[in-house]
C-alpha cells in the first residue's frame, strides 16, 4: 500500500507521529503511536474486535518505549502532518 494512500486514509501505522487530543486534556499533544499489546487489547483482538487501540511513547523521550498513555482509542488521536 502507498504511502500517499496510507495518508489518504489517515491510517496510523507504527511509529507514526500522532496528536493526542482525548479525555485526559493534561496529556495532549505530539506522541508516536504503536498498537497496544496490553493483556486486554491483545485479547479483544484476538476476539476479533474491530476497536482498534494504541499505545503512546514520548517522541522526545531518552527512552523510546517510555509509556505515556496506554489503550487509547482511535477517535483520540489524529495523524499528524508531519508523518508526510
Amino acid at each position: 500500500m502507498s504511502d500517499t494512500l496510507l495518508r489518504t486514509l489517515d491510517l496510523i501505522e507504527p511509529g507514526d507521529l500522532v496528536i493526542y487530543h482525548g479525555s485526559i486534556t493534561d496529556r495532549h499533544g505530539l506522541y508516536l503511536a504503536k498498537p497496544c499489546d496490553c493483556f486486554y487489547c491483545v485479547r479483544a483482538d484476538y476476539l476479533g474486535s474491530d476497536d482498534v487501540r494504541y499505545r503512546l511513547t514520548d517522541p522526545y523521550s531518552d527512552d523510546p518505549n517510555a509509556l505515556a498513555l496506554r489503550c487509547v482509542r482511535r477517535q483520540s488521536v489524529t495523524r499528524s502532518t508531519a508523518n508526510a
